[in-house]
C-alpha cells in the first residue's frame, strides 16, 4: 500500500493500545497511518505470546466502541466472580458480578487475540494504513507538524505522533523524556493450563510469600497462570521439563478443578514499575506502556492504557471537528491533565498492594487476613472496589461509557 506524504495521526506501535487509538481515530475519518516493527501476522500467531489479557467491562466498551470487540467476542471468557485469598488463611474476599448487575467484571483474552482482531479492523478501515515490519528511525518536531523517517528511507508528516511502542519506548527516548524506574525483584512466569472441571468463570488471586498466583478463566476448561516469582528462581522453574514445571504449578494451584495438564508455552518476564515523567512532547502523546507500566496484580495495566487511548482519541477527534490542529499543545496538555493522575494513582495502588502481600512477616500477614475479612463483611466498601475492578470508576472517555466518539 502506497504511503501518503502526510496524515493527520501517526501512531508508532501496534499492540492492543496503539492498535485501538489508530482504529478510534481512522473510525472517526481521521487519516491515521500506523507503524510497526514486527509482522503482525507473526504477532498474532498462537505459541508466540502467553500473556492472555483481563479486559474490564469499560475497556471492553472501548474496543466495542471502535468496531475491534466483535471480531473477538467468541474468544472472550467472561469473569463471573473474583476470589482473594492470602496463602492458607481460612478468610477470603469475595466478588459476585450480580451484586452490581447482570454485566461480567470484564472477560479474559488472548493477546494474540487481542493483535489479531485489532488488526483486522484496521484492515477494514479506508482512512487507516498499516506499514509493517516498519520502524521509524527519527522524527523532528516542528511548529506545524512532525516529520518521521522510517527504515525504508521514506518519510511521512504528521500532525500528531502517538508513542505505543512500549515500556522500552524508541520514540519517548528520542523526544528526550525520561522514565522513573522501579524494580521490584520478581518475576512474572505466564503459561495457559487447561483442567478437568470446570471454572464457572471464577478468578483466583492469592497473595503467596513471593508475590500473588492468579489463576484466570479462560474459554473451554482453560485457565491462564499469571505467577509472581522471585527474580533469581524464575529462570530455572521456567527451565524444567514439562512434568517438573507442572508439579511447581500444581503445588500452588491445587487440585480444586482436578487433574491439571500444560497447553500453551511459558514465559517469564521481570516486574518493575516504571513512569514517563511526562506523557507529552512537542506534537508527541505517549499511550499504555510507553507512559507507564505496573505490577500485573490488579490486572489493570491494559486497561489504563485503553483509558490513554479512549481519551487522547476523543480530544483529537473534537479538536478536529471544531477545524483545530490535533497535535497542539492545549490539546495535548489537557490529554496530560485528564489522564496523569489517574494513572499515578493506579501506579501507587498496584505498589502498594505488592509491598503489603509480598511477603510472610507475622504481623502484616495477620492484618491483611483481618482485613479481607473485614471488607467480606461490608457489602457497600465491596461494591465500590468490584465498581474499580469493572473499570467504571473516575472521568471515563465517551468509549469507555459506550457513547460514540
Amino acid at each position: 500500500m502506497p504511503l501518503p506524504p502526510t496524515a493527520d495521526v501517526l501512531v508508532v506501535g501496534g499492540g492492543p493500545v496503539g492498535g485501538l487509538t489508530a482504529c478510534a481515530l481512522a473510525q472517526a475519518g481521521l487519516d491515521v497511518v500506523l507503524v510497526e516493527a514486527a509482522d503482525p501476522a507473526e504477532l498474532a500467531r498462537p505459541g508466540t505470546d502467553g500473556r492472555s489479557i483481563a479486559v474490564a467491562a469499560s475497556a471492553r466498551q472501548a474496543f466495542d466502541g471502535a468496531g475491534i470487540w466483535p471480531l473477538m467476542a467468541a474468544e472472550a471468557q467472561p469473569i463471573e466472580d473474583i476470589r482473594v485469598t492470602d496463602g492458607a488463611s481460612p478468610l477470603f474476599l469475595h466478588y459476585d458480578h450480580r451484586a452490581l448487575g447482570d454485566q461480567p467484571f470484564g472477560w479474559i483474552v488472548e493477546n494474540t487475540t487481542i493483535r489479531r482482531a485489532v488488526h483486522q479492523r484496521l484492515a477494514s478501515l479506508p482512512t487507516a494504513r498499516v506499514l509493517a515490519p516498519m520502524r521509524v528511525e527519527a522524527v523532528e518536531y516542528g511548529a506545524t507538524g512532525a516529520v518521521a523517517t522510517l527504515s525504508d528511507g521514506r518519510t511521512l508528516r504528521a500532525g500528531l505522533v502517538v508513542g505505543a511502542d512500549g515500556r522500552p519506548s524508541r520514540i519517548r527516548r528520542s523526544a528526550g523524556i525520561d522514565v522513573t524506574r522501579l524494580e521490584y525483584g520478581q518475576s512474572g512466569i505466564v503459561t495457559t493450563i487447561a483442567h478437568q472441571q470446570p471454572h464457572r468463570g471464577i478468578a483466583h488471586e492469592r497473595f503467596l510469600p513471593s508475590g500473588p498466583f492468579a489463576i484466570l478463566p479462560m474459554t473451554g476448561n482453560r485457565s491462564s497462570i499469571v505467577w509472581t516469582e522471585r527474580l533469581h528462581l524464575a529462570p530455572a522453574i521456567v527451565a524444567q521439563d514439562d512434568a517438573g514445571f507442572l508439579a511447581e504449578v500444581r503445588d500452588r494451584f491445587g487440585d480444586f478443578l482436578g487433574p491439571l495438564s500444560l497447553t500453551g508455552p511459558r514465559f517469564y518476564y521481570p516486574l518493575t514499575l516504571q513512569v514517563a515523567k511526562s506523557m507529552i512532547g512537542r506534537r508527541l502523546a505517549l499511550v499504555g506502556d510507553a507512559a507507564h507500566g505496573m505490577h500485573p496484580v490488579a490486572g489493570q495495566g491494559m486497561n489504563m492504557g485503553v483509558r490513554d487511548a479512549a481519551a487522547l482519541a476523543e480530544l483529537v477527534v473534537d479538536a478536529r471537528r471544531l477545524g483545530l490542529d490535533v497535535g497542539a499543545s492545549a490539546v495535548l496538555e489537557r490529554y496530560q491533565r485528564w489522564r496523569r493522575f489517574d494513572n499515578m494513582l493506579m501506579l501507587v495502588m498496584t505498589d502498594a498492594l505488592v509491598r503489603l502481600f509480598s511477603n510472610d512477616v507475622a504481623p502484616l500477614k495477620l492484618a491483611r487476613d483481618l482485613g479481607l475479612g473485614l471488607v467480606e463483611t461490608m457489602p457497600d466498601v465491596k461494591r465500590v472496589l468490584m465498581r474499580h475492578a469493572m473499570g467504571v470508576v473516575g472521568d471515563l472517555p465517551r468509549l469507555m461509557r459506550g457513547a460514540p466518539l
